[in-house]
């Protein structure tokens, strides 16, 4: 009898649950919610978005409707290369993404956030279409599958803790803002560590940018002191694939001068960072921070 009456709680306990109360997003949730946005905008109909009515969209930095994003207009094909980070703790997903506007192409990322009914609640779309956009546009180095180093799953032995994660990405920021060299801070780089910015191969070994590139801890980072301190205004962490993701901005000096802006992505496991990967696009001061305002919690470099 008690054994009946113990079904029958644990039964009623699931039935009086709010219809409201749904489980997270998880992972191919998340990763779902993101395709579902590339797709409604190749096929032109913002409404097959499940959108929260609360939903805030920004393009470019720019506050607008859903209905009023141009990518819904002018997107007409998803080109293949594609990265996520996925958040499943915040409910987020940054996706960088190659796309087409009527066979030109453009270099898109997608940030996401979901409310507890799995309806997007933020969506921010950041396109970049040229060299004047975001200073480098190397197409070819995002023309096949993504980069074998951010696209490695480490063991779950060799993952740090979310937060040793974040700590171990700041390295970063923190060298930018110093301004000197990132090994003059003890930044942890892997001996094969390099970065891409927009494509193309910008530090670590077999980089030609420019003499001492191949070297990403001692390459010099002078450049910083014009571009003032760094401003760190997101962080979204893939727990699973041990990536972190920075949405950075810098105070150029000068009136009327565009701001350099990234969403910058670690690859960070075994206490170490293994590659860097920025997609960088330049924007007009007022909007540094790209309409959205600096989370809390953050630690500035």
């Amino acid at each position: 009898m008690k054994r009946v009456l113990a079904l029958c709680l644990f039964v009623a306990s699931f039935v009086a649950q709010p219809a409201s109360a749904q489980a997270a997003c998880d992972r191919e949730c998340l990763r779902g919610k993101v395709s579902e946005v590339l797709y409604a905008f190749v096929e032109h109909d913002a409404g097959k978005i499940a959108a929260a009515g609360n939903l805030r969209v920004t393009e470019d930095g720019v506050e607008k409707p859903l209905a009023q994003v141009g990518l819904v207009r002018s997107m007409t094909k998803l080109r293949g290369w594609r990265e996520d980070v996925i958040d499943e703790r915040t409910q987020q997903i940054v996706t960088s993404a190659m796309v087409e506007e009527s066979g030109a192409p453009v270099m898109l990322v997608v940030r996401v956030k979901i409310d507890r009914e799995q309806k997007l609640s933020e969506l921010e779309l950041v396109a970049t279409r040229s060299r004047a956009d975001g200073l480098l546009f190397n197409i070819d180095g995002m023309g096949g599958a993504p980069d074998r180093a951010m696209a490695y799953v480490p063991r779950p032995d060799q993952l740090e803790t979310r937060d040793e994660a974040i700590r171990i990405a700041m390295f970063y920021p923190r060298g930018l803002s110093n301004a000197k060299t990132f090994n003059a801070i003890g930044t942890p780089f892997a001996p094969e560590a390099y970065r891409h910015e927009n494509g193309a191969l910008m530090a670590g070994p077999g980089c030609s940018f420019a003499p001492g590139c191949a070297d990403i801890g001692n390459q010099s980072l002078a450049i910083f002191e014009r571009l003032g301190r760094v401003t760190v205004r997101d962080i979204v962490v893939d727990e699973r694939l041990g990536i972190v993701i920075m949405r950075l901005s810098w105070n150029v000096s000068g009136p009327g001068s565009n701001r350099l802006t990234a969403w910058e992505a670690f690859k960070v496991y075994d206490d170490q960072i293994h590659m860097v990967e920025a997609f960088i696009r330049l924007f007009p001061p007022e909007l540094d921070l790209g309409g959205w305002p600096q989370s809390p919690g953050i630690t500035q470099p």
